[in-house]
């Protein structure tokens, strides 16, 4: 049958071409893009998850950037601390030089003390001037701001604090075992030693967790000269004698687990007053335990007793104690506080069971956002306390009669620690505290470097290739397949094409009808 009006096959070939030529595009656009999906009618539901991993990826991207940011900074930070180690080992071995009083002229130690005073300097220039981009890293800038201190807290850092905006967090100590000393009561009888005959000697040895003296005592040597006795060898046996109830209370000088006291009676010299030796009671070291006590006749083999660390929680969180010291170390707080104030009982605060609302954190700080995810939990947090001579090397030190809270600037020219007429055995206390606290810092930003900051990056690194794997599979052409598809596509057109022409063609055969 032919028809002219309608040709309906030449409109079935054109639409057959004009498929084709949209197909032949469609390859044609993936291999010049490389792309498979190039806009949303190419695939709606893989545009947006890919839209979402590009999200994704780029986030990942920032947080590396973000983390290697905070490792260079962390690194300037180590070597404003590494150039004060160094300053601090010099200030070591100056107060060791001039300690040796009788080998130096008062002119060497003044210009020690010279020396001492250049290096203070120096390492508050450093505490100041070390800094990223403007920022000062070691004068307390990134230290956390805290009120409210408790005065039951002797001392505490914030090394780590994550908060929300606007955010406080309460810091709640609660005790759950007191911390103790070690320590015996020993029972004379009296104000003095009263001995069988005044040629007796009672020879007794205390032995602490520095060290061990024996001391000899004659008959009618008065308590508190015994005392006076032990205490002048409080530094080497780290143990403290006090007069108490017709006796001597033994105690050591520190709290905790590590510490001890020792009694070992080398001769009692037939005494004849007091009832020998007490231990303490353990939930009340003010009183001696009631019962039988172990005779002076009967010590001749050592009898110890050990101290007692605190134990606490700190905001819900089981704390790692030695002596009075707690602490924390979380993802969102890591805190250290020092229990050691007496209360008006003369009890550390450590040896008092119950709450202690210690301090508030209220900000400050160093936050790293080391995740894609800006939220609290993708965030680091990092304390970095102020380095100056001021704020470090904090002892507390008795001399003179008088006990009082000293820094490592206390050293400087005409302080109470000066190397020419100064406390030089609390100078070294405080330089030896300095450098630990120096050395703990720069461990702590190394931890944070090497297993924080490290870690991450590597893990951000997987995820980024795994994200990029993936927004890859539903993004990107598949050259092979396109490939295929774009000869299949080129061949249709073609032979659509020529259909065309056949059909547009048709028609002409009713000419022939017409003779």
């Amino acid at each position: 049958m032919s028809r002219i009006n309608t040709n309906t096959t030449s409109l079935i070939a054109q639409r057959v071409l004009g498929h084709n030529n949209n197909n032949l595009n469609v390859s044609l656009e993936r291999l010049s893009t490389g792309l498979r999906v190039n806009r949303g009618k190419d695939d709606p539901s893989g545009l947006i998850a890919s839209e979402n991993l590009r999200a994704e990826k780029t986030a990942v991207n920032t947080a590396i950037s973000n983390a290697e940011r905070a490792d260079q900074v962390v690194n300037i930070a180590e070597g404003g601390l590494d150039e004060v180690s160094r300053l601090l080992n010099e200030l070591q071995g100056l107060v060791t030089q001039t300690a040796n009083t009788e080998g130096l002229s008062t002119e060497e130690k003044e210009a020690n003390q010279l020396q001492i005073d250049s290096i203070l300097q120096t390492i508050d220039r450093v505490a100041a001037s070390t800094s990223f981009q403007g920022t000062k890293l070691l004068n307390g800038n990134f230290d956390y701001q805290t009120t409210s201190v408790a005065s039951a807290v002797a001392d505490f850092k914030v090394n780590g604090a994550k908060l929300g905006f606007g955010e406080t967090r309460e810091v709640d100590v609660l005790v759950t075992q007191s911390a103790q000393l070690a320590g015996y009561f020993l029972s004379f009888g009296g104000t003095s030693l009263d001995l069988g005959t005044a040629d007796d000697q009672f020879v007794i040895e205390i032995a602490g967790s520095l060290g061990s003296r024996e001391l000899s005592f004659a008959s009618g040597t008065a308590l508190a000269d015994v005392a006076a006795a032990i205490n002048s060898f409080e530094a080497v046996t780290g143990v403290n004698a006090t007069v108490s109830a017709n006796g001597l209370r033994l105690d050591s000088t520190e709290y905790g687990s590590n510490e001890f006291v020792s009694v070992r009676v080398v001769d009692d010299g037939s005494i004849a007053a007091g009832d020998g030796l007490h231990e303490l009671a353990t939930a009340d070291t003010n009183s001696a335990v009631a019962g039988s006590p172990v005779a002076f006749a009967d010590l001749n083999n050592k009898v110890t007793d050990f101290g007692q660390d605190v134990r606490a929680t700190v905001n819900g969180i089981v704390a790692t104690t030695k002596g009075t010291q707690v602490r924390i170390n979380t993802d969102f707080l890591d805190v250290e506080v020092n229990l050691e104030y007496n209360d008006a009982s003369g009890n550390a605060n450590a040896a008092v069971l119950g709450k202690i609302d210690a301090f508030t954190i209220g900000g400050g700080g160093a936050d790293f956002q080391l995740a894609g995810q800006v939220n609290i939990a993708g965030r680091v947090s990092l304390g970095i306390q102020n380095v100056a001579a001021r704020e470090i090397g904090r002892e507390v030190l008795t001399f003179s009669g008088s006990t009082d809270t000293y820094f490592l600037a206390d050293i400087g020219s005409g302080k109470n620690l000066n190397l020419v007429d100064g406390n030089l055995d609390g100078a070294q206390l405080v330089i030896d505290k300095a450098i630990r606290e120096v050395s703990s810092l720069r461990g702590r930003l190394g931890a944070f470097q090497k297993n924080t900051v490290g870690a991450t990056v590597r893990n951000l690194n997987v995820a980024l290739e795994n994200t990029t794997a993936a927004e890859s599979i539903i993004r990107d052409a598949d050259f092979a397949s396109e490939t295929a598809d774009l000869t299949r596509s080129q061949i249709l057109v073609s032979s659509a094409t020529n259909i065309l022409s056949i059909a547009n063609s048709q028609p002409q055969n009713a000419l022939q009808l017409l003779g």
